[in-house]
């Protein structure tokens, strides 16, 4: 070791012992019941405790830590419940998850730890969002977030360290190089000798320590934190350090060259700790072994606790009821039913009025897009918005769908709203994992609600080309979690946006392009909201029932007016995708008897499959005629203008409407 003794007092090197041995022996339990089958799977981190432990002792300790799954030491310093992370492991409705998820896939505010999803690099932007809350909030506080050398190999860590380098974010990247991502060498990763050569790039300091000394990175920290607190930035900091076992038990080490094993072996953390305090009589061996002794006990008593606990018993209501954020009480007020009065405006200046109004409604609101601060966005929906709520508030940010839809949800973390705007929304593509797997799961897997709302600027009919025009609804359509919204009208534009900046929980926010300029329509001038979940009934009639939303409403009612007296039709105007409202569709169709179901996106897959699905086999009895559907071309969008115009529905619309009310 080579430290001076006298910067550390007896307790302090006592605790980072405890802290130091009580993983270690954990582990080693874990790797017995393994064997046993008592827990399912098991991702060791023996030999690289001294960086959990020591990086996370550091910190106050409520300072948020993002650890990976070969972190046990930051549950354990933090001092979880080992009741409590045993149930977790064993997968007990008495875990952090309730059985829904496993190791260490969750979050506990009360230890200020929020834990890892399987992709590894999603949780690098979430720091990042937690350390803007605390910078908004004028909070002196750091973030810590870990990653592997693989892990760094993801573009999520490029995009986070540049977001947080971009906008002076206090987190520590720390990045455990132990050599292998799973089996794969780092000279097959990069091409850089070493992680903090990567600073450079960022404009961010960088720092290399022994990850296998407790106290090197038990100072690091410690000092690098200090420092942040009072000049907030980004940090990179490589801990070198060696894997003693497999990537996961199943994987074995036999890609590792033994030699290796025999090098590491002398530099083991906690054997080289325990010999240094016998050294500097800060503990004796029998002061070691009850050390250990204590801790065996304490696991023991926990497992005794954690087995006799009964498996999960299923509640189907309670596990849908969990896929959202159901808050006890609203903090704002709304009025659902406002006058509309003389007033008409653009459908996008709806838009830009709602984000005003929430803004003013929701000081905790922040708004994140590209070119949305000074310019106003692309749209110019933001336009003016800089002068009137600062550039904290209204944030430009780079090029990195992914970090900033992970940074939303570390702003809400933190207690805070995030709108995102997709320049369009063809580029979510960028950050699908994070609004899918992050944003949708997150309140299920372990309460945390995502309080972010992501606006999507999509459709065709603007001879924009293969990626502008994509209508992607579907795609989250299917993912439980989510809520979609989709208005026609500029009420309808207003009044749901607000509802969704309101409501706790995750939304996709479709804005059709084409209708931005090309219709008005009355809004009144104060705050409002449109219940999320319910349909309108555009029109009204007797033969048939046309079920749809967007631009769709719009070329139904245009038909049905051409077709004059030729049909009586109720036009059905989703206006919420998910959830859906069943119960309008069922009482239309009861009336009608027949049904048509159109979208803008192509027909195979689409949304209208799975509501003519619903309809064939809950509404069958009142049928009259076969459920048709109708969607654009199962084609890519095209961009001439004549090669769009038959892409798009609108005309074989028509030919199934006729149809229909033929049949």
């Amino acid at each position: 070791m080579k430290f001076d003794r006298k910067h550390y007092s007896d307790d302090t090197l006592r605790n980072l012992y405890h802290s130091l041995v009580k993983p270690r022996l954990i582990e080693e339990k874990m790797l017995i019941l393994l064997r046993q089958n008592r827990v399912s799977k098991w991702f060791s981190g023996i030999g690289q405790e001294a960086i959990a432990v020591g990086a996370t002792a550091a910190l106050e300790s409520d300072e948020y830590v993002l650890p990976l799954h070969r972190n046990l030491g930051v549950f354990t310093v933090r001092n979880c419940p080992l009741p409590k992370l045993f149930a977790q492991w064993q997968g007990k409705q008495d875990g952090y998850t309730k059985g829904r998820d496993r190791s260490f896939h969750f979050g506990t505010h009360d230890e200020h730890i929020i834990g890892m999803i399987s992709h590894l690099g999603p949780q690098l932007a979430v720091a990042d969002g937690i350390a803007l809350a605390d910078k908004l909030a004028g909070n002196p506080k750091v973030t810590l977030v870990f990653s592997g050398d693989g892990g760094a190999s993801e573009g999520d860590f490029h995009e986070a360290l540049n977001v947080a380098a971009v906008w002076d974010l206090p987190v520590i990247f720390l990045v455990e190089n132990n050599g292998y991502g799973l089996s794969t060498p780092n000279n097959e990763q990069f091409r850089c000798r070493s992680f903090i050569d990567k600073g450079i790039g960022y404009g961010m300091d960088a720092f290399q320590v022994d990850g296998n000394n407790v106290l090197e990175v038990y100072d690091t920290v410690q000092q690098l934190s200090r420092n942040l607190r009072k000049r907030p930035r980004p940090i990179l900091l490589e801990a070198l350090t060696f894997r003693m076992r497999g990537h996961e038990e199943a994987s074995g080490t036999k890609y590792v060259p033994q030699v290796l094993f025999e090098e590491w072996g002398k530099k083991d953390p906690v054997l080289n700790y325990e010999r240094y305090l016998l050294e500097q009589n800060v503990l004796t061996t029998d002061e070691i072994e009850k050390v250990r002794q204590d801790i065996r006990q304490e696991i023991e008593q926990a497992l005794s606790v954690v087995f006799d606990l009964p498996e999960v018993v299923v509640d189907t209501e309670e596990e849908l009821a969990d896929m959202y954020y159901t808050p006890t009480s609203s903090a704002h007020s709304s009025n659902e039913n406002p006058s509309t009065g003389e007033r008409s405006i653009r459908f996008i200046d709806a838009i830009s009025e709602s984000l005003r109004q929430s803004m003013e409604q929701f000081p905790e609101l922040v708004l994140m897009g590209q070119d949305i601060a000074d310019y106003g966005g692309v749209f110019k929906i933001t336009d003016g918005f800089v002068s009137k709520f600062g550039k904290d508030r209204v944030r430009n940010t780079p090029l990195c769908e992914s970090a900033i839809l992970g940074a939303s949800l570390g702003l809400s973390i933190k207690g805070y709203k995030a709108m995102v705007e997709m320049q369009f929304a063809d580029f979510v593509t960028s950050g699908f994992n994070q609004i899918v797997n992050n944003l949708a799961k997150s309140h299920y897997r372990w309460g945390q609600n995502a309080d972010v709302v992501v606006r999507m600027p999509t459709g065709a009919n603007t001879a924009a080309g293969p990626f502008h025009s994509q209508s992607n609804e579907a795609w989250f359509f299917h993912t439980p979690g989510l809520k979609v919204v989709y208005p026609s009208n500029p009420y309808d534009a207003k009044g749901l946006l607000n509802a969704a900046l309101a409501d706790p929980n995750p939304y996709l926010y479709f804005e059709h392009k084409y209708l931005y300029r090309s219709i008005s329509g009355p809004v009144p001038e104060e705050y409002y909201t449109v219940p999320i979940g319910k349909a309108a009934l555009v029109s009204e009639g007797e033969d048939l029932t046309i079920v749809t939303y967007g631009l769709c409403v719009h070329w139904a009612k245009e038909i049905i007016a051409e077709l004059g007296e030729g049909g009586s039709v109720d036009i059905i105007d989703l206006r919420t995708l998910l959830p859906w409202d069943k119960e309008a569709v069922a009482k239309s169709v009861q009336k009608t008897g027949r049904v048509l179901v159109v979208h803008e996106d192509t027909l195979s897959g689409g949304i209208g499959a799975e509501i003519a699905a619903w309809i064939g086999e809950n509404c069958f009895m009142y049928l009259d005629a076969p459920v048709m559907r109708e969607g654009s071309l199962d084609t890519a969008v095209p961009f001439s203008p004549v090669l769009e115009k038959n892409f798009l529905p609108r005309k074989r619309m028509e030919e199934k409407i006729k149809k229909l009310l033929a049949y």
